[in-house]
């Protein structure tokens, strides 16, 4: 797990750039010519992904799921059973909340739009995310309680065992059709909308897309948004890793996992329900 880590951190950006431009530092007088085309993809790389304007371009490409009109969610009912809202980490030991973990500020935009959906359709919630350190409290957990204590809408179910978008496609698709469910309503950001669509129709489930927080909208900046800053830098790894975990995600998930799936989506799974989550906080504290 260590080593994946690393690795990790080193392929994608800004791991990848800033080995370039240390390697351009480190063949300045053997390679002057490498040198100084390592150094430029480098920079030229860091000045990119720091620009709104390429944030602008690289969203709206990946950013193909048309956004929910306000008028249509109380419609919602008649498309779907259930509104699944996928988790995206969390914040560890936040002293403003006495040292307890918090949703990230992505996971609590979705949090918010699945709560109005809710309120606007009455459809039952899903919460689903696991230990993303590996221990408690989970994603779900987190996402149900804000549910509850900021928007006052609670959660039917909390999975609370997934790392992955594909694992919370997988894993979600258990408890619902355990409950006849088979039509979901999946929240998560605008640039991961269509991964998600594709593991959870994989999952056996039909789906309604309703994606939040598109970036792939004119961003007012001065000169066009070619100046860097580093919230553009920011948007850009999480679109940069969503254009990698799409492209995997079509390698290694083939039919035979899904049959796999499909097939283990028969056993009963282990249910945890919303009214319990009070129980489980006191227990946590």
């Amino acid at each position: 797990m260590f080593w994946r880590y690393v690795i990790k951190q080193l392929l994608m950006a800004p791991g990848c750039l800033l080995v370039l431009i240390a390697l351009a530092f480190w063949l300045r007088r053997r390679r002057p010519g490498l040198a100084g085309l390592m150094f430029t993809l480098g920079f030229g790389g860091l000045w990119a992904m720091s620009s709104p304007a390429v944030v602008e371009l690289a969203a709206h490409a990946l950013e193909t799921e048309p956004a929910m009109a306000p008028e249509s969610w109380a419609g919602l009912r008649e498309k779907a059973d259930a509104i699944v809202i996928l988790g995206a980490g969390r914040e560890r030991g936040d002293a403003a909340w006495g040292g307890e973990d918090q949703n990230t500020a992505l996971a609590l935009e979705r949090v918010r739009y699945g709560a109005r959906l809710a309120k606007a359709s009455g459809l039952p919630v899903l919460t689903s995310g696991g230990l993303h350190y590996g221990s408690p409290p989970s994603e779900a957990w987190l996402m149900a309680r804000s549910l509850q204590e900021d928007f006052g809408v609670q959660a039917r179910w909390l999975e609370e065992q997934s790392r992955t978008t594909w694992e919370n496609a997988e894993l979600s698709a258990r408890l619902l059709k355990a409950e006849g469910v088979q039509r979901v309503v999946v929240v998560t950001q605008a640039w991961h909308a269509p991964r998600a669509r594709w593991c959870f129709e994989r999952a056996g489930l039909e789906v309604v897309s309703a994606p939040t927080g598109f970036a792939g909208v004119e961003s007012a900046r001065p000169l066009g948004g070619w100046l860097p800053e580093g919230k553009a830098f920011w948007q850009s790894t999480q679109l940069l890793n969503e254009v990698a975990g799409s492209l995997g995600y079509r390698l290694f998930y083939r039919a035979e996992a899904v049959l796999a799936m499909r097939e283990a989506s028969n056993a009963q799974p282990r249910i945890n329900v919303a009214s319990t989550i009070s129980g489980q906080e006191r227990q946590r504290r």
